[in-house]
């Protein structure tokens, strides 16, 4: 069974790990400090990822960029993470550029600098 592109056990388990961040320390930190608190909660959970992973852009065959990409959770899903006020519409064409990019159907935004978790989170599928 899938959930919006994620399998449900695989979704269930990032945004558990991300509750735990949240929940430890809290709003109002440093985007970075958010990401490795989580890659420090994935791996807690045998959750395979690559972080800081640079993602070439093409256009018309010839290269144009490099983006790079906050995590990609077992080759399925992309993590955004976020410490912003709120999520704009800018974050999710972020996402789903990265998604188109990397071939990949799914992705989770997630904006740590919230009081309730549950606010931050944005699933996003292509």
């Amino acid at each position: 069974m899938v959930d919006e592109g994620i399998p449900k056990t695989l979704s269930y388990r990032i945004i558990g790990a991300a509750l735990e961040v949240h929940r430890a320390l809290g709003p109002g930190l440093l985007e970075r400090v958010y990401e490795d608190a989580l890659c420090v909660e994935l791996t807690d959970r045998n959750i395979q990822f690559e972080r800081q992973k640079h993602i070439g852009v093409q256009y018309k065959g010839q290269d144009v960029g490099n983006y790079v990409v906050d995590l990609i959770v077992e080759k399925r899903a992309i993590i955004e993470v976020k410490a912003v006020s709120r999520l704009a519409p800018v974050h999710t064409a972020q996402l789903i550029n990265y998604l188109k990019i990397c071939n990949l159907r799914a992705g989770l935004l997630i904006n740590f600098n919230v009081p309730i978790l549950k606010e931050g989170i944005k699933r996003v599928i292509l």
